[in-house]
């Protein structure tokens, strides 16, 4: 795939490739027919944990969807660059994946902005472990049954098969995560 290419044509792609209806995918990752489609149109980004649904129904991997066809074998990307790249999920937060131009990398890094008053409560769950670090602010993370309240410098590791969920206490948190 070419480098101009976005994430919903990569999507999109896939599927047909694959030979698979826009109601079939939908079915398996418990979307809409119509999300799907908005996906694939770019006509709204997806969170985070709706990418790694659509990744798995469709044999890959988040990496494999963000990344652009690139063999780099180090990738810099300053505050300003990530900053002005984030862009907002249907889940009211802001995402920057880094380094999406390194060629099948083994963890994906998202720089995520949640401001109160903009995240839809929401609990979600997929294959993989998470890192959490908070760079500024602070919020309430539940995982499984246990709510964490993370403030700047704190950390969080944890199997993302439990069911999880942030909820921003500050005005504005600032958070790396890290799929694996």
């Amino acid at each position: 795939m070419a480098n101009s290419l976005g994430v919903g044509e990569r999507i999109r792609i896939l599927r047909s490739v694959q030979n698979r209806t826009l109601q079939e995918v939908a079915d398996k990752c418990g979307l809409s027919k119509s999300m799907i489609s908005k996906i694939e149109n770019d006509k709204t980004i997806p969170s985070v944990a709706t990418l790694v649904k659509i990744a798995q129904t469709l044999g890959t991997n988040i990496s494999q969807l963000l990344e652009q066809d690139s063999w780099d074998r180090a990738v810099v990307t300053t505050l300003e660059e990530a900053e002005k790249k984030l862009v907002k999920t249907e889940k009211g937060y802001h995402i920057f994946p880094y380094a999406s131009v390194y060629h099948e990398k083994k963890m994906q890094p998202f720089l995520f902005v949640a401001r109160k008053g903009e995240v839809i409560p929401h609990e979600v769950s997929h294959e993989g472990e998470e890192f959490v670090f908070v760079v500024s602010g602070s919020m309430k993370m539940q995982v499984g049954d246990t709510e964490y309240v993370l403030k700047t410098g704190d950390s969080l590791y944890f199997n993302a098969l439990q069911k999880h969920g942030i909820i921003p206490i500050s005005e504005e948190v600032t958070y790396l995560d890290i799929f694996v």
